[in-house]
C-alpha cells in the first residue's frame, strides 16, 4: 500500500516523464496520506490506443492519462481530494508540451478489505 496504477496513452510516450512522476508522486503519497516510501508502488500502463469522442484515433490528436491511488482504509474525504489535485498537479509538470490534447484525470479510493499482500 499504496498501490498506483497509471493508465496512458502510448502516444505520448516521449512527452511523459514517468520517473520523475512516480518519484515526486510517491513523495506527495508520503507527505498527503502518510503512507511509508517503501510502501509506495507504481505501475504504469500504456494502452495502445486512445480514441476520443468521434474523432479517429490518430497518433498525435489526443492522449489520455488516469491515476489511480489505492489507498488502506481510513483517510479522509478531505486528504483523498487534496492527493487527487497533487496528482493532477505534479501531471502538468511532468509531460511535456506536445502535439497531442491532454485529457488527465485521477481518484484515490479506498483498497478493499479483502486487500492482502506479501514481500519475497
Amino acid at each position: 500500500m499504496p498501490q498506483i496504477t497509471i493508465d496512458y496513452s502510448a502516444t505520448m510516450e516521449n512527452a511523459f516523464d514517468r520517473a520523475g512522476f512516480a518519484r515526486a508522486l510517491h513523495e506527495a503519497t508520503v507527505e498527503i496520506a502518510a503512507a511509508k516510501p517503501e510502501a509506495c508502488k507504481t505501475q504504469f500502463r500504456p494502452s495502445a490506443l486512445t480514441a476520443f469522442g468521434y474523432e479517429d484515433p490518430g497518433p498525435r490528436g489526443h492522449a489520455v492519462v488516469h491515476v489511480t491511488i489505492g489507498l488502506l482504509a481510513g483517510r479522509g474525504e478531505e486528504t483523498k481530494a487534496k492527493l487527487t489535485e497533487r496528482a493532477l498537479e505534479l501531471l502538468r509538470g511532468h509531460v511535456a508540451e506536445a502535439v497531442f490534447t491532454l485529457h488527465a484525470s485521477a481518484e484515490v479510493r479506498d483498497l478493499d478489505a479483502s486487500y492482502r499482500k506479501f514481500d519475497r
